[in-house]
């Protein structure tokens, strides 16, 4: 059975292993310098649909049939699937992942959905409750902008603070097995809000949380940034990841050299108008499924914590002047199994 460390880690007892990943991405995820990691990347971010939800939708079928098909199985050997998106009611994922017939528990962690969904499918397949377990999520610039600013036609300004909602999904595979990517040990987030208001400064808002979630991943397990090749947090942005890092540094904890934010390394901040940097589930989900995870399979990071983080918020929260609470859920990813 896993294994509790400290109030808020659990590490796995068996050999968890990720089996299969894979990364789709949009025409500007393309054009950025991480476009070589997805699998797919679409011309015009329609996905040969007819409206941005459905692309969204078809974008998460097309990045799980490539985990499936990578792994050489079929659609009915997965035994679970945890799945969602930014989407009212998680459409996204519902219709993008209904023809697949697996069994579905639909999750909702806004970005930082996929670590929520891999430390659940981690989880569970260590228990043995799931042999194959499926985890995936998606975001798309256009829907996201639909739902939560204002209609691509209306030309609105960007704050200097904003970020860019990617437009990519990543799905992924988790069984007991003996090839790495292996997960050791999941640290479950706790809703921290600091009374942020701006919906257009995810960073600030979701700052706190991230650091709530590492501080105590190592005041669990003893272990200190020095142990990891990198610690890769979901979206923070340009503001958050700074954010992040003083409030490591106000208790001691020194992140800055091995700190890494799929926000800002998504896309080219000198060429491409994105603000403070990339958001949205699929930008930390692509990045895990496209960069990182294969990284880790080849040998050339042997471990890191990698912890996406989301801002809890809704349309109607926001409009009501409510704060943004934010969460952070934290996965230890090795290519070796290990033991505490």
């Amino acid at each position: 059975m896993s294994v509790r460390i400290g109030n808020s880690t659990i590490a796995m007892s068996n050999a968890v292993s990720v089996t299969s990943f894979s990364a789709v991405g949009g025409k500007k995820e393309g054009e950025g310098p991480c476009g070589s990691f997805f699998d797919y990347i679409d011309s015009d971010d329609y996905f040969g649909q007819d409206s941005f939800e459905r692309a969204e939708s078809a974008m998460q079928g097309l990045a799980l049939q490539n985990a499936v098909e990578k792994r050489g199985i079929e659609p009915e050997d997965i035994t679970l699937m945890l799945g969602g998106d930014l989407l009212d009611q998680c459409i996204g994922t519902s219709f993008g992942v209904a023809d697949f017939n697996i069994p579905f528990f639909g999750i909702y962690g806004a970005c930082s959905t996929i670590s929520e969904g891999l430390a659940l499918a981690s989880l569970l397949t260590d228990s043995g409750a799931s042999k194959i377990t499926a985890a995936i999520t998606s975001s798309h610039f256009c829907t996201a902008e639909r739902q939560y600013r204002f209609p691509l036609g209306y030309g609105g300004q960007r704050t200097p603070t904003s970020q860019w909602t990617a437009t990519a999904s990543g799905a992924l595979l988790v069984e007991q097995g003996d090839s790495a990517p292996f997960v050791r040990a999941v640290t479950v987030g706790r809703i921290e809000d600091k009374g942020i208001t701006d919906a257009n400064n995810m960073g600030a808002a979701m700052a706190p949380a991230a650091y709530s979630t590492v501080s105590r991943f190592f005041g669990d397990t003893g272990l200190s940034p020095a142990d990891f090749d990198a610690i890769v947090t979901g979206d923070l942005g340009n503001v958050g990841s700074r954010l992040l890092c003083e409030l490591a540094e106000r208790d001691g904890l020194d992140l800055r050299e091995k700190h890494v934010d799929c926000g800002r390394i998504i896309y080219d901040q000198s060429s491409q108008d994105v603000h403070a940097g990339g958001s949205g589930c699929g930008c930390a989900a692509s990045l895990l499924c496209g960069r990182f995870l294969p990284e880790i399979r080849a040998g050339r990071l042997h471990n890191i914590l990698f912890a996406a983080t989301g801002a809890l918020l809704s349309p109607t929260s926001s409009q009501q002047g409510m704060t943004i609470p934010g969460i952070s859920h934290l996965v230890w990813l090795s290519d070796e199994k290990g033991e505490f």
